[in-house]
């Protein structure tokens, strides 16, 4: 083999170990981060979640308490999402009769069921962001890892021929 080959074969396989251990280093600082973050809010699953009565700590966790609480909001809205709801509704009294402004117009007042939906999507979307961030660093570790085999390899190969 050409002494370039043997060139790139030594430098790819160097290349390739400091970036695996780089991909490796940030792999694990994204899981340990997210885990530190979900864990701090102390979220217990709620006893009808998929996970019951369970610490949120890891994705599976994380998709249990992000689906009880959609299941929740659902529930609290009579089944409509957001977009399916008015922003305003007409303002009823204790009796649950509208309320009628001086010219015989209801009174029109926030959603509230609307402004739980906004809260739950919030929320939902704050712990899918959790489960999407443990995936992507336990990708870029499992890409550190076959970088630093590709870079061994490598540099073994580079080792053979120089014998």
């Amino acid at each position: 083999m050409s002494v370039g080959m043997n060139k790139i074969l030594k430098t790819s396989g160097v290349l390739a170990i400091i970036a695996g251990i780089v991909m490796i280093t940030f792999g694990i600082w994204g899981i340990v981060f997210t885990y530190k973050n979900v864990a701090r809010e102390n979220i217990i699953t709620p006893s009808d979640a998929s996970i019951p009565e369970k610490p949120v700590r890891g994705p599976f966790t994380l998709k249990a308490q992000a689906d009880i609480i959609r299941e929740h909001a659902l529930n609290s809205t009579g089944g409509l999402t957001y977009a399916e709801m008015p922003r305003q509704i007409a303002k009823v009294d204790e009796n649950g009769k509208t309320v009628l402004d001086d010219n015989g117009e209801p009174v029109m007042v926030s959603n509230e069921a609307r402004n739980i939906w906004v809260t739950a999507t919030t929320l939902t979307t704050a712990l899918n962001l959790g489960i999407i961030t443990y995936a992507f660093s336990g990708l870029v570790l499992l890409l550190g890892l076959i970088s630093v085999w590709t870079g061994i390899t490598f540099y073994s190969l580079y080792e053979r021929k120089i014998r």
